[in-house]
C-alpha cells in the first residue's frame, strides 16, 4: 500500500476515535482509551514513523522523526512482542505555558502491558494526546515506564 495513504489512513483512525472537541466538551476516557491502544498497536506494527507524522506540532519540535522511530524501536527491542495489556488510567492535565503549541489540555492513558521477553514483570506504556489549537485530539508522546 502506498505509504501516503497508509499515513492518511493512520490518522483517519485515530482522528476518528479521538475526533473533534466543541467547547466545553468533555472528553470521553473510553475513546481515549480506544485511540491509546491505536497509537501503541502502530508502534507494535513499527509504524512509530506515521504515528509521529499526525502528531501535535509540539510533539514533532521536541524530537524529530528519525530520533522518535528510533527512541521507540530502542526501548521496544530487548522486551519483545506484546501478550497483553491491560488500561489501568486515563488522566487529564491542563498545562499553562507561553507557548501556544504545548499549551492546553492533555490526557495521558497508562496501560500495565506483558512482553515476551519480560516473563517477571509488566512494562507501563503511556500514551499521551493534547488538544491542539484546531480542537482535535492529537498524539503528543509514548513512554515505557
Amino acid at each position: 500500500m502506498n505509504p501516503m495513504i497508509r499515513l492518511l489512513l493512520a490518522i483517519t483512525l485515530l482522528w476518528g476515535w479521538l475526533g473533534p472537541a466543541t467547547a466545553g466538551e468533555e472528553v470521553e476516557a473510553s475513546d481515549m482509551v480506544r485511540g491509546g491502544m491505536l497509537a501503541i498497536q502502530m508502534i507494535d506494527q513499527g509504524r512509530a514513523g506515521e504515528l509521529w507524522d499526525g502528531a501535535t506540532p509540539a510533539a514533532r519540535k521536541r524530537v524529530s522523526r528519525a530520533d522518535f522511530v528510533s527512541q521507540v524501536s530502542r526501548s521496544r527491542s530487548t522486551i519483545g512482542a506484546p501478550q497483553m495489556r491491560t488500561w489501568v488510567a486515563v488522566n487529564r492535565q491542563v498545562v499553562a505555558d507561553a507557548d501556544p503549541d504545548t499549551a492546553g489540555q492533555y490526557v495521558s492513558v497508562e496501560y500495565e502491558s506483558r512482553f515476551a521477553n519480560k516473563p517477571e514483570g509488566s512494562v507501563r506504556e503511556l500514551v499521551s494526546f493534547h488538544l491542539d489549537q484546531d480542537r482535535i485530539w492529537r498524539f503528543s508522546g509514548y513512554v515505557l515506564k
